[in-house]
């Protein structure tokens, strides 16, 4: 709220050097704001007092966007990757779906691995739960298990996270 908008009877002041100017009457307040040619903003409104403060609203607002841009860029959006092998897949190929995997996570990514089952190999589900835990367990180095191995209709996924240093 700012300004006009400011119904309290009483408020705190801060003045636009950042000095108390004590508590006093939201008009008063305003005057001292409009004296100075500037705006009256309300910054902690569950306060009692409610705090106030004398400021540019147009640089705060300014300034507040660029905080949340600079935020924004700070943080890291983590990818989920996924990883699909057949229940009979080979030493090989498993060894190169590994492989990725362990590059997907050391960049920080977190990795789904699936095991789609199709026709008569919906059977032998169960029996298939070694491929996921091997999986898990070659990669215990840089990986740790977010999720479990779950079924999930005709598929077992388990999720891998990075694991912290």
């Amino acid at each position: 709220m700012i300004n006009e908008q400011i119904r309290d009877r009483e408020v705190r002041l801060i003045g636009e050097n950042g000095e108390q100017l004590g508590i006093m009457a939201a008009r008063d307040a305003l005057k001292l704001a409009r004296e100075a040619e500037l705006d009256l903003v309300k910054i902690a409104p569950t306060a009692k007092p409610p705090v106030c403060k004398i400021i540019d609203y147009g640089k705060y607002r300014y300034e507040m966007s660029r905080k949340e841009k600079e935020a924004k860029k700070k943080q890291k959006v983590v990818e989920i990757k996924e990883i699909r092998m057949s229940p009979n897949i080979d030493v090989n190929d498993l060894n190169t779906k590994i492989a990725n995997a362990r590059k997907f996570l050391t960049k920080g990514n977190k990795v789904k691995v699936t095991v789609r089952f199709r026709g008569r190999e919906m059977a032998h589900m169960q029996d298939n739960r070694y491929i996921l835990e091997d999986f898990a367990k070659q990669l215990e180095d840089v990986a740790v298990i977010d999720k479990p191995i779950k079924q999930e209709g005709r598929t077992l996924t388990i999720f891998l996270g990075e694991k912290k240093q």
